[in-house]
């Protein structure tokens, strides 16, 4: 190995390393609070945590807003900086390297009715070598905004898209 191939290597793991375990929560599970029954199962480990920052998209049928696809960022920490992969309609979590899981809500709880609920997602398939590969679960947290909006929309098909923020947390 050559002194640059080193030096990348070092840099990515301590990026991943970083990404994962964001704001001190090193090895731990999140707080699920009232929630505590969105727990993942003791044989899956928390290994990769990221925060994100998008909008909800919701499409008015003429009768009510229905939920359409997430589009968010994901990034290394709560300042949207150290962008690591984005995250769409499937649901789908896509890293950098190309790396993608796709998970299936088992589970939901709402701490509050101004933002999304909080989610336990099984994951259903796994593609391309990288940090999504082997996920088991997905957590989707601390949640602030991303609801439907409360007032009728002017023609059906109108779009709406409505920002939020979450953290997501990872399992193998």
């Amino acid at each position: 190995m050559n002194k640059k191939t080193v030096v990348l290597s070092v840099l990515a793991v301590a990026f991943f390393a970083g990404a994962a375990f964001g704001q001190g929560r090193i090895g731990n599970a999140p707080d699920l609070g009232d929630c505590d029954y969105l727990k993942v199962a003791a044989e899956n480990r928390l290994f990769f945590h990221v925060f994100a920052e998008g909008v909800q998209i919701y499409r008015w049928n003429g009768t009510t807003w229905t939920f359409v696809a997430p589009e968010a960022v994901l990034s290394a920490n709560a300042g949207g900086t150290g962008v690591v992969g984005l995250h769409y309609a499937g649901p789908t979590w896509e890293s950098v390297s190309g790396s993608k899981v796709v998970g299936a809500v088992e589970d939901r709880c709402t701490p509050s009715a101004t933002n999304i609920p909080w989610l336990r997602l099984k994951a259903v398939a796994n593609e391309g070598p990288g940090i999504f590969q082997d996920v088991t679960f997905i957590l989707r947290l601390y949640t602030s905004g991303g609801v439907a909006p409360t007032t009728p929309g002017a023609t059906p098909g109108e779009i709406a898209r409505v920002p939020y923020t979450a953290e997501y947390y990872f399992y193998r």
